[in-house]
């Protein structure tokens, strides 16, 4: 494995007062900036509630020089980025993601929607209607609302007890006590002194620091505002208390007077509680069948307090024993705290923080660096540790029978000598005759028939790189198969996840896929591993089956989400799952036909990975499937959620697997996701959950139109999609030649590979794969969408409007009127 860059960070104070944090990474695609902005909810006036959450969204609604289809969101779309924000009780976060060639617009759009805001009251009015909207949803879901409830043992007087999400009623915007109050909280909070400007991309430091003095030069300049320090988190002498639902345990703990290094004491800390490794909480405590997760994480930190939350998602045996639980839990932290400065644990650690920086793309590195935590646990972070600990009161169990361990190093941080040089094909068997390169396949312009496939697409000197395996079952597996098998598979995600390697396990309808992205290096020993799991679970998952799973439930619009899939492949219904066997998943795998890409690795590593595959189930397949079309069908499936509100997904897919019609498909999906989201959440107030954009499920290219509304009946939601669909046509009529031709080079630089991270790039060809493309799928598109022009434009547009490739529907209830094909109903919770 090549030697990986290590990214340069670098952070100083300007002129300004402005304070920048800049990271050179040699091996980034993209470049990201965070900003972060020392003034949250807790911050506003108290008779205005929701202020600071306003204001934020106010900044999105565009400027004089930038109106919102030339604003920040609508030129990350433009390029294939991403944007969000995030207001927290003590800061505010701004963060996007683009290509280096479009990185200085981006910066130069959030400058200036934070310097000149707009504040016209009409728009304010219609902004806050979508907060309110926001709201509804806040107050409906019953997850978000149990995350509030566990602010209940800490004292009245206390922020987090208060309401801060803001609505309707909380934001008086005729007021001018309103008024002065936003604007004063804007010029006191939004200035140079109050920010932190984190850049993360390939560029110099020196680049990257004129960039940022380029972006601070716009804004007003101000002294650093200390911010409020809060009352005591408890009311009494207590520092802890816990909460119970339905299958859920929480112990929360509160510090006081926590020195500045606290971040990184709390996160090594939960780090070690969260560790699925034998000997620790989490695999003792599952042993017991007492609880089926855990997870720790700081739901607050500021001016030295902290409100740490060990969260038991329980088992119905562990649901009856809740102070056996705490009892463990209380052993394990005295155990963890009598082992002295954990000097094997901190190695471990610093490991784990760089091998983090190592794999993490532009956007999660700037606010990895925004957040301002050390990569390692130092001296002043044990004594913060032990001063936590000591608040936490550990307690020895009288009688305990765990015999507990620290973590044991995780196999695959270490990097191991790469096997000798072999050639591609050495050690096939007959198994696996079509085990072959691309660099074998001089023919192009054909499909490609291997099995699987190691493609020279990806660059394969970076480090990283990606595999996917596919497995075609002769028929549905039980429902119950899947879950037995992420189980046996989580200790391993875990410590590949830890590794730098992102490996998941799915399952739509008749196949399996497993997938693999990161550091190539460990990918073979992790493949061994993962297929040894999926072939032999050991007999403890297999007794785990009768008993079902909880799982959060989710928001509507999500809920469709999570079920598209599926019924794009036909698949509606499931049978109550039943148990299986180990010799039932020996009968699937027997039969099983599978077929694989693996991209951006080393002749090493694709030695290694040839070698794995020895050992794979199932029978070698060359023939690619052919992704199942609705040709001019209308098909609605109903998708019972747990809520109130109606969400509606609209998938149309294009006429033809033809790379012309996906690369037109993709250009009306550009042109239409700023008005869409102008028309149907701004203009008509339809929810706060409004969406457009490109998806590709299992090869099939299509455009995805989303809603979720608190107050739209699923007929006026598909009725205002329909009508924006109309008037496609206006909108390639409407925009100038310069501006096509720039929309075309914009969307055809998102395809080019060697400017693709590489999880992005891998997707894109692993579903050009499936489509039954050629090799050189992203180079064609690249092509056909220089190609486009108006008269293709507006031909693409017509046979979207005349719904030649189909439409589907997904809701959250029944279809509203006869003109579409209902599918057979799904069950809940798919």
């Amino acid at each position: 494995m090549p030697a990986l860059n290590h990214p340069l960070h670098h952070t100083e104070t300007l002129a300004n007062g402005l304070r920048v944090s800049l990271r050179h990474a040699p091996r980034l695609k993209r470049c990201a900036a965070a900003l972060r902005v020392a003034a949250g909810s807790h911050d506003v006036p108290l008779a205005w509630p929701g202020l600071a959450h306003f204001l934020e969204h106010l900044f999105f609604l565009g400027t004089e020089r930038f109106p919102a289809d030339q604003g920040l969101m609508a030129c990350v779309q433009r390029h294939g980025g991403q944007v969000n924000a995030r207001t927290s009780e003590r800061t505010t976060d701004f963060f996007f993601e683009l290509p280096s060639q479009a990185f200085d617009g981006g910066l130069e759009r959030l400058s200036d929607m934070l310097a000149h805001p707009r504040l016209d009251q009409n728009d304010q009015l219609r902004e806050r209607e979508v907060l309110h909207a926001e709201f509804i949803a806040w107050s409906r879901d019953a997850s978000a609302q149990q995350q509030f409830s566990l602010f209940d043992g800490l004292s009245a007087m206390h922020p987090l007890r208060g309401f801060h999400a803001g609505n309707r009623f909380s934001l008086p915007v005729p007021q001018p006590a309103f008024q002065q109050a936003l604007g004063e909280f804007y010029q006191r909070f939004y200035q140079t002194g109050q920010m932190t400007l984190s850049l993360a991309g390939p560029q110099s430091v020196a680049e990257l620091k004129a960039l940022a003095e380029e972006f601070g030069a716009a804004l007003a300049i101000g002294p650093q505002v200390k911010q409020s320090t809060p009352p005591a988190l408890m009311a009494t002498a207590d520092n802890s208390y816990q909460q119970a639902g339905e299958r859920r345990l929480n112990l929360l703990f509160a510090s006081e007077q926590l020195p500045v290094s606290s971040p990184e004491a709390l996160d090594f800390l939960c780090t070690w509680i969260n560790a699925s490794k034998p000997g620790g909480l989490l695999v003792e405590l599952q042993r017991r069948q007492l609880v089926e997760t855990l997870k720790a994480a700081p739901l607050y930190q500021f001016a030295g307090q902290a409100l740490l939350n060990i969260e038991f998602t329980l088992t119905a045996n562990g649901s009856k024993q809740h102070p056996l639980i705490s009892e463990l839990f209380f052993d394990w932290l005295h155990f963890f705290n009598e082992n002295g400065d954990w000097p094997q644990l901190r190695e471990e650690y610093a490991l784990l923080q760089q091998r983090k920086q190592q794999v993490s793309g532009a956007m999660d590195l700037a606010r990895l660096d925004s957040e301002q935590l050390e990569p390692c646990l130092s001296e002043h972070g044990v004594v913060t540790l032990k001063a936590l600990l000591k608040q936490m009161q550990p307690t020895p169990a009288d009688k305990s029978a765990s015999a507990w361990q620290l973590p044991p190093p995780n196999p695959f941080l270490r990097q191991v000598a790469e096997p000798a040089r072999a050639g591609l094909i050495r050690g096939q068997t007959s198994a696996h005759r079509g085990l072959r390169t691309f660099a074998q396949d001089r023919s192009r312009g054909r499909r490609d028939n291997s099995s699987m496939l190691f493609s020279k697409e990806l660059a394969d000197d970076t480090g990283e790189g990606a595999i996917y395996l596919r497995w075609h079952l002769n028929s549905v597996a039980q429902a119950s198969l899947q879950p037995t098998l992420e189980s046996s598979l989580k200790p391993l995600q875990e410590d590949a996840r830890q590794a730098g390697v992102d490996f998941s396990f799915s399952a739509v309808g008749n196949e399996w896929l497993l997938k693999m992205t990161g550091i190539h290096e460990p990918m073979p020993a992790i493949l061994e591993q993962a297929l040894l799991r999926l072939t032999k679970p050991e007999a403890d998952f297999w007794q785990e089956q009768g008993e079902p799973t909880t799982t959060p439930s989710l928001v509507p619009i999500r809920q469709l989400l999570k079920a598209l899939p599926e019924h794009c492949m036909g698949y509606f219904q499931h049978p109550a799952p039943q148990p299986v066997s180990a010799n039932d998943l020996q009968h699937l795998w027997s039969t099983a036909r599978w077929d694989g890409l693996a991209l951006g690795l080393s002749a090493n590593t694709q030695a290694a990975i040839t070698g794995a595959l020895s050992r794979m189930p199932g029978i070698p397949d060359n023939q690619v499937s052919v992704p199942l079309s609705i040709r001019s069908q209308h098909l609605w499936s109903e998708v019972p959620t747990a809520s109130s509100e109606h969400a509606l997904l609209l998938f149309c897919p294009t006429p033809t697997q033809d790379i012309a019609d996906e690369a037109a498909w993709r250009l009306l999906a550009q042109l239409c996701q700023s008005p869409f989201y102008q028309r149907l959440r701004v203009e008509l107030q339809l929810g706060y959950a409004v969406f457009s954009g490109v998806r590709q499920i299992n090869g099939q290219t299509g455009l995805l139109f989303g809603v979720q509304s608190p107050s739209a009946s699923l007929r006026e939601i598909l009725e205002h999609i329909e009508i924006f669909l109309q008037r496609i046509s206006e909108l390639v009529l409407g925009i100038d030649d310069s501006s096509l031709i720039n929309q075309c080079q914009a969307l055809a630089t998102q395809f080019d590979s060697s400017a693709l991270p590489v999880p992005q790039a891998a997707e894109l060809l692993w579903q050009g794969r499936l489509a039954g493309h050629s090799s050189d799928y992203l180079l064609q598109l690249q092509q056909a969408v220089l190609l486009l022009d108006r008269t293709a434009l507006l031909d693409a547009a017509r046979r979207l409007i005349h719904a030649e490739g189909g439409r589907r529907c997904l809701a959250s209830g029944a279809c509203p009127d006869g003109t579409w094909q209902p599918t057979a109903r799904s069950l809940p919770g798919l």
